[in-house]
């Protein structure tokens, strides 16, 4: 138990590393592509962060338990990663999974 907690924190402490740039690449796709989308940005966008944000939890029991412990609502977030920004599509799910902890 122990052991867990401290392979969690430690790999917390260290996902806003791995995730920066994904972060950073995140908030400029969305930008632009509800931009291209027409009137509809600030629907979309609060729309899409909303499915990333709520895979908070779910990405945490993904990098603690390395990549063992899946559930439908972090598959959802990933999904919706992978559709909506091009470094996604080339990142694992763990990467992934470090940078939705860290937004």
């Amino acid at each position: 138990m122990i052991r867990a907690t401290l392979a969690c924190v430690l790999l917390l402490a260290a996902a806003p590393v791995f995730a920066t740039s994904f972060a950073g690449t995140t908030a400029g796709a969305g930008s632009s592509a509800s931009s291209k989308a027409g009137g509809a940005s600030s629907n979309s966008s609060s729309g899409n962060s909303k499915v990333v944000k709520q895979a908070r939890d779910d990405a945490a029991s993904f990098v603690a338990s390395d990549g063992r412990i899946r559930s439908a609502r972090l598959e959802a977030a990933i999904k919706h990663l992978r559709q909506h920004d091009a470094a996604a599509r080339t990142a694992s799910d763990m990467q992934l999974a470090q940078a939705i902890l860290a937004l």
